[in-house]
């Protein structure tokens, strides 16, 4: 093969990959930030609800009524606010798939984490730290926030990428069904015992903090309480830190960008409390 197709080829592969990125890039509500999402959404919540459920088979649920009616109520709140703000902007097809669920299990760990698709679990372990609804909404917001940016889809696409390589990725999702599960699980990976999700990038979990601020604040919850619940997490910390805050990391930093996001989410909470 001489030089002349080679650089054909490259052209050929480089314009095919430019086009890839074209059809597939959206950008997340309010953050504004392009990403890559090559996987179905749909494919990615049915992985989700199985997953969801495989976890729940294994946990109790907590007989909490007054703590799990009240998970329930914030989470109704702050989804629904969310899919009605999504629809007013025409942006409603981003939640076409999601059926959302929230669930109360009983543990002792402190975490709780959101499968793709609205899927969302609450440890026991948490209730301290969040002492009432709006301490609960601002981790309900959160890890909405995930979901809604798709951060697990993005995360898989990037991994997918990196093992399919020159592969035509919807073929390789096809052929390697077994492959592709065994990413979701790498990606979303919780088991009985502690239940974590994988840690998110810097930049993931400041899009799903700032998004939780505005989220919370639309259903009416005073955003304002997430600097006070992570400052109790941070407290927390030392030699072997809770699981959930193994997963988002609280620091400093981290609360100072949420004050800086605070203005911006108590225009919405202005707008819209109760």
């Amino acid at each position: 093969m001489n030089n002349r197709s080679k650089y054909f080829i490259v052209i050929i592969s480089l314009s095919f990959i430019s086009l890839i990125f074209l059809n597939n890039c959206s950008k997340i509500p309010i953050i504004g930030r392009k990403q890559l999402t090559l996987l179905p959404e749909s494919q990615l919540v049915s992985m989700g609800v199985t997953n969801y459920k495989g976890f729940l088979d294994t946990m109790p649920l907590s007989k909490d009524i007054r703590n799990t009616q009240l998970l329930n109520e914030v989470g109704n709140d702050i989804s629904t606010a969310v899919e009605l703000y999504l629809k007013e902007n025409g942006l409603e097809k981003r939640l076409k798939d999601f059926q959302w669920e929230f669930s109360l299990v009983e543990s002792n760990v402190i975490n709780a984490w959101c499968m793709p698709g609205g899927k969302i679990c609450f440890y026991t372990g948490i209730l301290p730290l969040t002492q009432n609804a709006a301490g609960m909404a601002v981790v309900m917001g959160h890890e909405i926030g995930h979901a809604v940016a798709r951060h697990g889809n993005e995360r898989m696409t990037q991994q997918l990428l990196a093992i399919a390589g020159g592969a035509v990725l919807t073929q390789f999702i096809k052929d390697k069904p077994q492959e592709t599960q065994s990413i979701f699980l790498n990606v979303f990976s919780v088991s009985a015992q502690v239940g974590i999700l994988l840690p998110y990038s810097r930049k993931h979990e400041y899009e799903a903090d700032r998004l939780g601020l505005i989220f919370m604040a639309m259903a009416g919850y005073n955003p304002e309480e997430a600097v006070e619940f992570w400052t109790r997490m941070s407290e927390m910390g030392g030699s072997k830190p809770p699981a959930f805050l193994s997963t988002h990391p609280s620091d400093i930093k981290r609360i100072a960008n949420m004050q800086k996001c605070m203005p911006e989410a108590m225009t919405y909470y202005n707008k819209y409390k109760k």
